[in-house]
């Protein structure tokens, strides 16, 4: 049975556990032995305990050196020999001094498979396939730059559980799930990004630390705290949830907040090739190949203000109304008029949508776009190195939502739209739309040639622009403030959770109601509002004469 480095293993048998999302335990499916979270993580300290003893014994053959670099301040580490002048992340001179400290090398390695000489060639497919860009062109004339170095990482792998919700409601979601293998950059200066691109690696190849791996080969050493880490870990987890929250919850607006409490962290230095010459930046995956390149050019987002997005929105819809108006033959001030009329209409409407992002604010980002190789993992076959069949995804695993039913927390599924409540939406808007028209057909039992849609002006001018917007705002956040719930169940099977039904007397909406009947003043212009809309109904039901 082969055994990974960042397995967890049953405390019965030795086997590897998996953990399962829904019992929040490894379960063993040799002996159905059970190993806590908590447990885990200390299997894993007691594991880079005995690791860092060795560390520091196979140090004392090995005499290194570091660099500190004057500009970016990153520091390098390699061996006593070797000549090293210029920082390879950003061209500045080092100041060399002895390396003392080993407690800074991390228990875990995947060595490099790949020669410097094999990467170049990678470096220049790249460029070749994508002659066109700039990039291609500013790397071809800094290859002599490209260094291999093994980069500090972490190794994370463990059950993580977040706390999810909509911008445009209140209401918030347990969401959990298990990080696999995500190697976390350890690096303050460098470009997580670009770093992200060359990824993933093949795990089969992660091997217990020793000296001899880095011998002819620098190495750079962690630089960022604790508390960074975490926050990059957090992150790392909350970007890789993201669309399938997106999805559950029908929105990108999303708030998504992680706690990584239970993960295993196990530091490991990854084998990669970099070039930083300028604007040219560039790495290549040492066990893998895979180019990563950034744009020299960035990309610019633009972020607007929910109202912004409105106006601009009803000027757009606006215009297109205007061209359409002119192409029917209309003439342009009544097309203009008529635009104008709608303009308001239409401004009502977009500020009800784009409420749900108030919490936007008009800001600009510069993101570098990342271009990658589209060929696969590399292999070798003999002295050869050539494109491996294997295809390489980052593996996520898909979070379970929970929720508290009946004092107890389980496992559902949740569904906001379906065609049965849209259609219920539809139904009842249209209903309102029409209610005088309805009330005026039950008055003069059903004689549709007496019904006058003109005593019913009021109410149409009233629920045209208010009912677009009680299904784009208020039926949409009712809608997502009550999910219809599926539990699921050990087999996998879901079964749709109901409360259990019964007559519910809201004392206060009772209050609020006869309030509004008999207190005045109030009370005046309810008794008005009835009154008018009983006179539209029997002016809509009998005419005017």
């Amino acid at each position: 049975m082969e055994r990974k480095f960042s397995d967890i293993h049953c405390t019965q048998c030795g086997a590897p556990a998996k953990y399962n999302i829904i019992k929040h335990k490894y379960l063993c499916e040799y002996c159905d032995g059970k190993v806590e979270v908590g447990e885990a993580v200390a299997q894993k300290q007691g594991f880079r305990s005995l690791q860092q003893d060795k560390i520091q014994q196979g140090a004392k053959a090995y005499h290194l050196m570091s660099a500190s670099c004057s500009g970016c301040g990153s520091t390098i580490v390699f061996e006593e020999g070797e000549a090293v002048q210029n920082c390879a992340f950003c061209g500045r001179s080092l100041v060399r001094k002895d390396y003392m400290s080993s407690q800074e090398m991390p228990e875990l390695v995947v060595p490099f498979r790949i020669t410097q000489k094999e990467a170049l060639g990678c470096l220049e497919d790249w460029c070749r396939l994508n002659s066109s860009k700039r990039e291609a062109k500013s790397l071809k004339a800094h290859m002599d730059a490209l260094t291999g170095c093994y980069l500090p990482y972490e190794l994370i792998r463990g059950p993580v559980s977040s706390r999810v919700g909509r911008m445009d409601s209140s209401r918030t979601y347990e969401c959990r799930g298990f990080v696999d293998n995500v190697f976390v950059n350890c690096s303050n200066q460098l470009d997580n990004l670009l770093l992200d691109g060359m990824e993933p690696y093949e795990l089969e190849e992660l091997m217990e630390f020793d000296f001899s791996y880095v011998a002819g080969q620098r190495v750079k050493v962690k630089d960022i705290d604790s508390k960074e880490l975490q926050k990059r870990v957090e992150n790392e987890v909350s970007v890789s949830y993201s669309p399938v929250v997106e999805k559950t919850l029908e929105t990108k607006a999303i708030d998504v907040k992680t706690d990584s409490e239970f993960v295993v962290r196990m530091p490991v230095l990854l084998p990669v090739y970099y070039i930083s010459a300028g604007d040219t930046v560039a790495a290549v995956n040492g066990q893998t190949g895979k180019v990563s390149v950034r744009a020299e050019k960035k990309s610019y987002h633009y972020f607007l203000p929910w109202w912004l997005k409105a106006i601009l929105s009803t000027i757009l819809i606006c215009g297109i109304s205007f061209g359409a108006f002119r192409l029917f033959g209309w003439e342009t001030w009544d097309s203009l008029y008529f635009s104008g009329i709608l303009a308001l209409f239409f401004m009502i409407v977009t500020l009800a949508l784009f409420s749900d992002t108030v919490q936007n604010s008009f800001r600009v980002e510069a993101i570098p776009k990342i271009f990658t190789s589209k060929t696969g993992s590399k292999e070798r076959v003999g002295k050869e190195l050539v494109d491996s069949s294997n295809s390489m995804e980052k593996a996520t695993t898909p979070p379970v939502f929970f929720e508290t039913l009946g004092g107890v927390l389980q496992p559902v599924k949740l569904r906001f739209t379906s065609p049965l409540r849209t259609a219920k939406t539809i139904f009842l808007s249209t209903f309102v739309m029409f209610l005088p028209v309805i009330v005026a057909l039950f008055l003069n039992g059903f004689d549709f040639a007496r019904l006058e849609l003109g005593g019913s002006a009021v109410w149409f001018c009233i629920a045209i622009p208010t009912i677009p917007i009680y299904i784009l705002k208020f039926a949409r956040v009712e809608l997502y403030e009550h999910p219809w719930i599926y539990i699921i169940s050990e087999n996998g099977t879901e079964k749709r959770y109901k409360e259990k039904s019964g007559i519910k007397v809201d004392k206060d909406l009772i209050k609020t109601i006869l309030k509004a009947l008999i207190v005045p003043p109030i009370s005046l212009g309810v008794w008005f509002g009835i009154a008018s809309f009983a006179a539209m109904c029997y002016l809509t039901a009998f005419g005017f004469d």
